[in-house]
Protein backbone atom coordinates (compact mmCIF):
# COMPACT_ATOMS: atom_id res chain seq x y z
CA UNK A 1 0.00 0.00 0.00
CA UNK A 2 1.39 3.79 -0.46
CA UNK A 3 0.14 6.90 1.01
CA UNK A 4 0.01 10.53 -0.87
CA UNK A 5 0.92 13.45 0.95
CA UNK A 6 0.30 16.46 -0.71
CA UNK A 7 1.57 20.27 0.08
CA UNK A 8 1.11 23.65 -1.84
CA UNK A 9 -2.25 25.22 -3.52
CA UNK A 10 -3.91 28.11 -2.62
CA UNK A 11 -5.07 31.41 -4.06
CA UNK A 12 -2.96 33.77 -6.76
CA UNK A 13 -3.72 36.20 -9.21
CA UNK A 14 -3.58 35.70 -12.93
CA UNK A 15 -0.05 34.87 -14.34
CA UNK A 16 1.19 34.01 -10.95
CA UNK A 17 3.03 31.03 -9.79
CA UNK A 18 1.95 27.73 -7.59
CA UNK A 19 4.19 24.97 -6.45
CA UNK A 20 2.54 21.45 -5.10
CA UNK A 21 4.26 18.67 -3.67
CA UNK A 22 3.52 15.18 -3.28
CA UNK A 23 5.42 12.70 -1.05
CA UNK A 24 4.80 9.24 -1.83
CA UNK A 25 5.47 7.02 1.04
CA UNK A 26 4.89 2.65 2.10
CA UNK A 27 5.94 -0.41 -0.25
CA UNK A 28 7.73 1.36 -3.43
CA UNK A 29 10.04 -1.52 -4.62
CA UNK A 30 10.92 0.08 -7.97
CA UNK A 31 9.69 3.64 -7.99
CA UNK A 32 6.47 4.46 -9.28
CA UNK A 33 4.34 6.87 -12.03
CA UNK A 34 4.19 10.08 -9.74
CA UNK A 35 2.07 13.08 -10.68
CA UNK A 36 -0.92 15.03 -10.45
CA UNK A 37 -4.66 15.58 -12.42
CA UNK A 38 -7.20 17.68 -11.52
CA UNK A 39 -10.48 18.57 -11.67
CA UNK A 40 -12.34 21.93 -12.34
CA UNK A 41 -16.25 22.02 -10.81
CA UNK A 42 -18.70 20.11 -13.51
CA UNK A 43 -15.27 18.95 -15.75
CA UNK A 44 -13.98 15.31 -15.57
CA UNK A 45 -10.25 14.66 -14.32
CA UNK A 46 -7.81 15.55 -16.50
CA UNK A 47 -3.82 14.71 -16.29
CA UNK A 48 -1.17 17.90 -15.67
CA UNK A 49 1.70 16.28 -15.08
CA UNK A 50 3.37 12.77 -14.15
CA UNK A 51 6.59 11.39 -13.83
CA UNK A 52 8.44 7.96 -13.12
CA UNK A 53 10.21 8.15 -10.08
CA UNK A 54 12.94 5.62 -11.80
CA UNK A 55 12.44 6.06 -15.42
CA UNK A 56 11.84 9.68 -15.60
CA UNK A 57 9.78 10.47 -19.08
CA UNK A 58 7.66 13.79 -17.71
CA UNK A 59 4.18 13.89 -19.72
CA UNK A 60 1.79 16.92 -19.29
CA UNK A 61 -1.46 17.73 -20.21
CA UNK A 62 -1.93 19.99 -23.39
CA UNK A 63 -2.89 23.12 -21.98
CA UNK A 64 0.05 23.29 -19.23
CA UNK A 65 3.30 21.97 -21.19
CA UNK A 66 4.77 25.16 -21.67
CA UNK A 67 3.88 26.53 -18.24
CA UNK A 68 4.31 23.69 -15.98
CA UNK A 69 7.44 21.17 -14.56
CA UNK A 70 7.41 18.56 -12.53
CA UNK A 71 10.29 17.26 -11.50
CA UNK A 72 11.95 14.17 -8.74
CA UNK A 73 12.86 15.49 -5.61
CA UNK A 74 16.01 14.22 -3.80
CA UNK A 75 14.03 11.78 -1.83
CA UNK A 76 12.82 10.26 -4.95
CA UNK A 77 9.51 9.08 -4.21
CA UNK A 78 8.49 12.70 -3.98
CA UNK A 79 7.60 14.82 -6.91
CA UNK A 80 7.04 19.16 -6.84
CA UNK A 81 4.94 20.66 -9.10
CA UNK A 82 5.78 23.96 -10.99
CA UNK A 83 2.89 26.70 -12.56
CA UNK A 84 3.76 28.99 -14.04
CA UNK A 85 1.95 31.85 -16.06
CA UNK A 86 -1.23 30.49 -14.21
CA UNK A 87 -4.83 31.29 -16.19
CA UNK A 88 -7.81 31.17 -14.63
CA UNK A 89 -9.32 28.35 -15.79
CA UNK A 90 -5.86 26.42 -14.55
CA UNK A 91 -8.68 26.88 -11.17
CA UNK A 92 -9.57 23.79 -9.83
CA UNK A 93 -8.80 20.69 -7.25
CA UNK A 94 -5.48 19.19 -7.67
CA UNK A 95 -5.05 15.36 -6.85
CA UNK A 96 -2.11 13.75 -6.51
CA UNK A 97 -2.04 10.29 -7.95
CA UNK A 98 0.56 7.21 -8.13
CA UNK A 99 0.97 4.06 -9.72
CA UNK A 100 3.78 1.73 -8.86
CA UNK A 101 2.60 -0.80 -11.72
CA UNK A 102 3.20 1.39 -14.90
CA UNK A 103 6.62 1.18 -16.64
CA UNK A 104 5.18 4.39 -18.60
CA UNK A 105 2.79 7.04 -16.95
CA UNK A 106 -0.57 7.36 -18.22
CA UNK A 107 -2.41 10.51 -18.11
CA UNK A 108 -5.30 8.12 -17.76
CA UNK A 109 -7.26 8.64 -14.66
CA UNK A 110 -8.34 4.81 -13.75
CA UNK A 111 -4.99 3.72 -14.61
CA UNK A 112 -3.77 5.50 -11.21
CA UNK A 113 -3.84 2.75 -8.22
CA UNK A 114 -3.80 5.66 -5.39
CA UNK A 115 -5.00 9.20 -4.71
CA UNK A 116 -4.65 11.69 -2.84
CA UNK A 117 -7.26 13.72 -1.21
CA UNK A 118 -6.47 16.76 -3.52
CA UNK A 119 -5.39 20.61 -2.22
CA UNK A 120 -7.41 23.46 -4.00
CA UNK A 121 -5.64 26.01 -6.68
CA UNK A 122 -8.00 29.16 -7.29
CA UNK A 123 -6.38 31.45 -10.01
CA UNK A 124 -8.41 35.16 -10.35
Amino acid sequence: HVQLVESGGGSVQAGGSLKLSCAASGYIRNGLCLGWFRQAPGKGREGVALIHTKRGGPIYGDDVTDRFKISIDNNKNSVTLEMRRLKLEDTGMYYCAASPDLLVCSDYPPDMTYWGQGTQVTVS
